[in-house]
């Protein structure tokens, strides 16, 4: 998700390879359809937020062998006791290679209703070396790469997972997910806090969580910070905390813009049949 969605959003953690006696099984992540609600969290800031409500809708399909696909959309609703009313729609579709070698994009945002950024689409595709190069199509033809191992987000959502059952506690890696107008990779820190084993703690999960099961999957507390690529500021652009689920379920957000932070709250989470790709 870049987040989710999101994100929607971690050095890149070299994995060493596992021998057959202590090899773990893949992450496999469940397709899933869900729904956040979100509310004003923190207030502040130059932009004079006082109230904030809007929602997440996201569709997570396929698997290791297909691809991934990802529809996410968040609509956000700010208002202000200075400027009034702000809505802000982002669209965003994209289709990941199950190997995470490659990936397709495209995206739309209207503020008040207006196109604000125009349309962004392109592809993106990982040298052996991990070094990216990416050919937009919009909002205008341009081609570019940038050097050093790079991750698009389900890998990196699959890379979280695998450093939470490592027990490790940061995950430091370059992020590319052709967002904001597709120009920009970023440097990502993630901090993962304790394992919550299945089971453990489920009074805290939202009643839409508990009866899709999700008491039943372990989870991490997850925190990320993206960063804009070669700055020396080292200020975060936005940071997402969330609490993720094993299967790749993520729950209980929070998006820091800087000014001000939102809450998103699951609301609705419908869980669909995974396949039976064994990658």
């Amino acid at each position: 998700m870049r987040f989710l969605v999101a994100a929607c959003g971690l050095s890149i953690a070299l994995l060493a390879p596992a021998s057959a006696q202590t090899a773990r099984p893949s992450v496999k992540l469940v397709p899933h359809r869900a729904v956040y609600d979100l509310s004003l969290l923190r207030a502040g800031g130059s932009n004079g937020v006082d109230h904030a409500t809007g929602r997440i809708a996201m569709e997570f399909g396929g698997d290791a062998c297909e691809g991934y696909t990802l529809k996410y959309r968040q609509v956000t609703i700010l208002n202000s006791s200075e400027s009034g009313s702000n809505t802000l729609d982002i669209q965003t579709a994209t289709y990941e290679a199950g190997d995470g070698r490659s990936m397709h994009f495209k995206s739309s945002s209207f503020r008040q209703g207006m196109i604000k950024d125009g349309e962004v689409d392109g592809d993106a595709k990982l040298t052996p070396q991990g070094n990216l190069n990416v050919d937009l199509k919009q909002p205008k033809r341009k081609a570019f790469g940038a050097p050093g191992e790079t991750v698009f987000p389900t890998e990196h959502l699959k890379r979280l997972i695998e450093a939470g059952r490592r027990g490790d506690t940061t995950l430091s890696v370059k992020v590319y997910d052709g967002s904001n107008r597709g120009d920009k990779v970023y440097e990502t820190l993630g901090l993962i806090g304790r394992k919550i084993e299945a089971g453990a703690a489920s009074a805290s999960l939202e009643d839409v969580a508990q009866g899709e099961k999700l008491a039943s999957v372990a989870r991490w507390p997850i925190t990320i910070s993206y960063f804009e690529e070669g700055k020396a500021d080292r200020t975060p652009v936005y940071t997402i905390s969330f609490q993720l689920h094993e299967n790749g379920v993520s729950r209980d957000l929070k998006l820091d813009y800087g000014d001000f932070a939102l809450k998103g709250e699951l609301k609705s989470l419908d869980l669909q049949a995974s396949s039976s790709c064994s990658h």
